[in-house]
C-alpha cells in the first residue's frame, strides 16, 4: 500500500510541472491594407504560439481531472479502510492487553518450573514408572504450551505496532496526496485560464485588424458596383478577351465569380436544374445538415416602407431570379428566399429591407412561373439545428462556394464549402466546361476598366512590373506600405503613393534588382479542392520571384489603377 501511494502522487506530481507560457505581442492598430495583413499574420502567429504551449497543459488537466475523479473515488476507499484498521487496532490492543497479562504469568511460571523441577530427579525419585513417565510428559507439554503462548504474544505484539506505523504511514500519504493534487490542479487551471483569456484577447484584435483591412479593400471593391444577387438586373460583366486595349503585351487578371460566394449560387442552381436536379437536391448541395420544415403561410413578418406582410405574399413579390429559369431553379429560390426572411426576421419579429442588401422586394407579386414556384412550395424552409436557416446567395461563385466563416469570419454550420462542378477539375480549362454556374456571364471575367484602352481591364507590362516591385518593396521594408497605394487616386492614409520610378529607387537602395520587363506571369499553384490560388509566379529581367496567392491579390487590388482588381480567390492570367 504504502509504496502505491508513493508512486501515485509522485506520477500526479510529474504530470503538473509546466513552465511558463509566453508568446509574441499583437498589435492592434493599421493604416493599409496590406499593415493590417500583416499585423494580422503576426496575431495569428502569436494565437497559434498561444495554443501550442498550452495545449500540454490543457491535456494534462484533462487527465488530472480525470485522476482527480479517480482518485476521489479510491480517497473515500482508503479512508473507510483507514476507520476499519483503526478499529481493528484498538480492538486488537484491547485483547493484547489480556494476553499481556497471560503471557508474563506464563513467562513466570516457565521460569520457575524450568528453575525448580529437575525432570531427571522425578523420573529416578518415582515409585512407579508409568506415573513418572506420564507427569514429565505433562510438564514438557506445559513447558511447550507457554512457550507457544509467550512466542504468539510476541508476535502478536511486534505485528500491531507495525499495524500502527502502516497506519499513520498511509494517513500522512493520504493528506500529502490529497494536498499536492489540489495545488497541482488549482496551479494548471490558473494557467490554462490566462493562456484562455489571452487568446481570447487576440482574438478580437484579429477580428478588428480584419475588420479594418475589409475596409479599406472594400471601398475600391465598392466602386465595381458588382451586384450581390440577380436581385440587382441582368449582370453586366465584360468578357475582356475579346477588348483589344491597342498594347502589347498586355496582362489581364481573371477572376472566377463575384463576391460573396456563400450558400446558394444562382447560376449554379441554374446549371444544376438543367442537369435534372430537383429542388431540394439543389438545396441540399449548397447548404449542410438541413431538413425541410413548412411554416404556417399565413404569419406575419415586417417589410420596410411597406408594413406586414404574410410570409406568403412576401415571398409572391421576391425579384430574385428570372421568372424563365427552369421550374427546380425557381423552388429552390422560392424556399432559399423565404427562409432568409424568417430568419433575418427572427420570425417575424424584426424588420426586413427590399433592397438586394436583404433581398429584392417589390410592391407588385412577380407573377407566373414565379407565383407557381411558389405556390409549390408554400411554407417551406430550410431547417438546421432546430432552426430555420439565413439561407443566403449569390448571383455567381465561379465554379466554387465558401462558408460563412471563410467570408465574414463567423462561420454558420450549414453553410459550406463546396467545389460546384459536374466532375473533377484539375485545370482552368476543366473549370470553364464543367462549373455549374459557367453560363453566367461572370463566371469568368477581369474586373474594372479605364475610360482608355477600350474601357477593358487590360494591363501595360510596365504595370504589371510595378505590381511584381511593389510586394518586394514591402517585403524588404514593411515601415513604407503606406506609401504603395495606387498613384491614380488619392492616398488614404494621408501621405504620398510613390509613383512606379520612386518604387524602382527605393528597392534598388535596399540592394534588391527591379523589374523594368515582364515576361511571364502565371498563378504558379491552385488549390483545386478549395478553389484558391496558392501561388503566383513572375520571371522578367529581375530573375524570377514567386508570391502566395493572396499577399499577390491584395497588393495587386492595392496598387493596380482605376477600379481594377481581382475580386477572388481563385484567378487566372492572360496575356496578349
Amino acid at each position: 500500500m504504502k509504496i502505491i501511494i508513493y508512486l501515485f502522487v509522485y506520477s500526479l506530481i510529474g504530470l503538473f510541472v509546466y513552465s511558463p507560457v509566453y508568446a509574441q505581442t499583437c498589435d492592434p492598430s493599421c493604416a493599409n491594407p496590406i499593415e493590417c495583413r500583416d499585423k494580422i499574420a503576426k496575431c495569428q502567429e502569436a494565437w497559434n504560439q498561444m495554443e501550442a504551449a498550452k495545449k500540454p497543459h490543457v491535456d494534462a488537466l484533462k487527465k488530472m481531472e480525470s485522476d482527480i475523479e479517480v482518485f476521489q473515488a479510491r480517497i473515500k476507499i482508503l479512508g473507510a479502510d483507514l476507520v476499519k484498521k483503526a478499529a481493528a487496532i484498538a480492538e486488537g490492543e484491547k485483547a493484547l492487553g489480556g494476553l499481556l497479562d497471560i503471557a508474563m504469568r506464563r513467562a513466570r511460571q516457565l521460569y520457575i518450573r524450568t528453575n525448580s523441577n529437575n525432570p531427571l530427579v522425578t523420573f529416578l525419585g518415582s515409585g512407579d514408572i508409568g506415573a513418572a513417565v506420564r507427569g514429565l510428559t505433562y510438564q514438557m507439554v506445559v513447558l511447550d504450551e507457554d512457550k507457544k503462548a509467550i512466542t504468539q504474544t510476541a508476535i502478536s505484539v511486534k505485528d500491531l505496532e507495525d499495524r500502527k506505523k502502516t497506519l499513520e504511514l498511509e494517513r500522512g500519504s493520504l493528506a500529502y496526496l490529497k494536498e499536492e493534487t489540489d495545488k497541482r490542479a488549482a496551479s494548471v487551471r490558473k494557467l490554462v485560464g490566462e493562456a484562455s483569456a489571452y487568446q481570447g484577447k487576440l482574438t478580437s484584435i484579429i477580428g478588428s485588424l480584419t475588420a479594418k483591412q475589409q475596409s479599406f479593400l472594400a471601398q475600391k471593391l465598392s466602386g465595381l458596383g458588382l451586384p450581390t444577387s440577380l436581385g440587382a438586373g441582368p449582370l453586366f460583366c465584360t468578357d475582356d478577351r475579346k477588348l483589344d486595349a491597342g498594347f502589347r503585351p498586355a496582362w489581364a487578371f481573371f477572376t472566377f465569380g463575384i463576391p460573396h460566394r456563400v450558400g446558394m449560387n444562382q447560376y449554379g442552381a441554374l446549371g444544376r436544374a438543367q442537369a435534372g436536379q430537383g429542388y431540394q437536391d439543389i438545396l441540399r448541395a449548397y447548404f449542410d445538415n438541413i431538413s425541410f420544415d413548412k411554416k404556417d403561410p399565413t404569419m406575419k413578418i415586417k417589410v420596410q416602407g411597406y408594413g406586414e406582410k404574410t410570409l406568403e405574399e412576401y415571398a409572391l413579390r421576391i425579384y430574385e431570379m428570372p421568372e424563365s429559369w427552369p421550374m427546380e431553379a425557381l423552388k429552390a429560390q422560392a424556399v432559399a428566399a423565404r427562409s432568409y426572411a424568417y430568419a433575418y426576421t427572427n420570425g417575424g419579429a424584426g424588420e426586413i429591407c427590399t433592397t438586394q442588401a436583404c433581398q429584392v422586394f417589390k410592391p407588385d407579386p412577380k407573377g407566373g412561373n414565379w407565383e407557381k414556384a411558389v405556390r409549390e412550395t408554400e411554407g417551406q424552409v430550410m431547417v438546421s439545428a432546430g432552426e430555420v436557416v439565413k439561407a443566403w446567395y449569390s448571383s455567381t461563385d465561379g465554379g466554387y462556394t465558401f462558408s460563412s466563416g471563410d467570408v465574414w469570419g463567423s462561420n454558420r454550420s450549414y453553410t459550406k464549402r463546396l467545389r460546384d462542378t459536374n466532375g473533377d477539375v484539375g485545370s482552368f480549362g476543366d473549370l470553364l466546361s464543367k462549373g455549374y454556374d459557367r453560363d453566367s456571364p461572370c463566371f469568368y471575367a477581369a474586373q474594372g476598366f479605364r475610360s482608355e484602352y477600350a474601357k477593358s481591364a487590360w494591363l501595360k507590362e510596365e504595370e504589371v512590373s510595378d505590381i511584381v516591385n511593389v510586394i518586394l518593396l514591402a517585403r524588404r521594408d514593411s515601415g513604407i506600405k503606406e506609401h504603395l497605394y495606387q498613384p491614380d487616386k488619392p492616398n488614404p492614409a494621408g501621405t504620398d503613393s510613390w509613383s512606379r520610378e520612386k518604387v524602382r529607387q527605393e528597392l534598388s537602395s535596399r540592394g534588391v534588382t527591379p523589374f523594368t520587363s515582364i515576361s511571364e506571369i502565371r498563378t504558379s499553384g491552385v488549390d483545386w479542392g478549395a478553389g484558391r490560388v496558392t501561388q503566383v509566379a513572375a520571371s522578367g529581367n529581375g530573375g524570377t520571384v514567386t508570391f502566395d496567392g493572396s499577399e499577390f491579390k491584395d497588393f495587386f487590388n492595392l496598387r493596380a489603377p482605376a477600379n481594377i482588381q481581382i475580386v477572388g480567390p481563385l484567378f487566372n492570367v492572360e496575356k496578349k
